[in-house]
């Protein structure tokens, strides 16, 4: 069970803000409980032991601020343009720790991609990491991100732009393109949210 040693009050602020609800302990011990995703926490004096089957629900927020995470993203469309779908996750010591997928209307596989970015970093940011190595499997995005290829679709200047003051935000960055099996979270995500409609 991680335990993560800080003060209750702080911890509580932190999960409310999040929007997670956080009821009173059930001893004269515990001075709250919380429950996210498949994650439990207990607060005491000056801990929070966190349970379940992925800690990781609660972790990362009631862990101090910063660090570094692994950011996955995938963009899909079926038809280009065509029904689309993005997913994205993000990957720590402690493994997953959020992950995402949603239909995003009709529209091209490019501009899917950046969108599937776009969401990742914002997500990334929310959960207050400072430091991301982000990776997808579409070299256009990552090249055009990157400025080693040029935009002319208006559309995706505009999502580029977007996407750069987001990796801004982030103390350190980098963006890679890797192969598909690499991205496989992702790109299961977004092809899900497309079969599901």
């Amino acid at each position: 069970m991680p335990t993560v040693e800080c003060d209750p009050d702080d911890a509580r602020r932190r999960l409310e803000e999040a929007g997670v609800s956080v009821k009173s302990g059930n001893t004269e011990y515990e001075r709250w409980r919380a429950e996210r995703g498949d994650a439990s926490a207990v607060a005491y004096d000056d801990k929070v032991v966190v349970q379940g089957a992925n800690p990781a629900d609660l972790l990362t927020i009631l862990q101090p601020k910063g660090g570094r995470a692994h950011v996955y993203f995938d963009g899909a469309s079926r038809g280009n343009p065509g029904p689309a779908a993005i997913g994205w996750a993000i990957v720590t010591s402690n493994g997953i720790v959020a992950e995402g997928s949603k239909r995003i209307g009709e529209t091209t596989n490019n501009r899917a991609e950046y969108e599937a970015l776009i969401e990742a970093l914002s997500v990334a940011k929310d959960y207050g990491y400072d430091e991301v190595d982000v990776r997808g499997d579409s070299q256009l995005i990552v090249k055009q991100v990157r400025g080693e290829w040029k935009t002319n679709d208006p559309g995706l200047r505009e999502r580029r732009v977007k996407a750069n003051e987001l990796l801004a935000a982030f103390d350190r960055w980098s963006l890679e393109h890797v192969p598909r099996e690499i991205n496989d979270r992702a790109d299961s995500l977004a092809n899900e949210a497309l079969d599901d409609a």
